[in-house]
């Protein structure tokens, strides 16, 4: 049976990262320890913040903004309607 997408035995959940220029990195790995509690998967953000930094570090480029982190396989957040 396959397995569902974000999910993995080895201790990594799974985001996808959408750019201020509209690019788009899917599977970021995060730690699973870092998450949960009540501040659920908040912490993903601040860690792939992080490591673009590193990695721009490392290239010579100055790091993208990031306009959203969202879970791999996470069902899309409702869009509350505004009267």
């Amino acid at each position: 049976m396959a397995k569902r997408p974000g999910s993995n035995s080895k201790g990594f959940v799974f985001f996808d990262v959408v750019y201020e220029d509209g690019s788009q990195r899917s599977n970021r790995r995060v730690p699973a320890e870092i998450l949960g509690g009540l501040d659920k998967d908040a912490p993903a953000r601040g860690f792939i913040i992080e490591q673009d930094r590193e990695i721009a570090e490392k290239s010579g480029r100055a790091p993208l903004k990031i306009v959203s982190v969202r879970r791999v396989g996470a069902k899309p957040e409702k869009m509350m309607k505004v009267k």
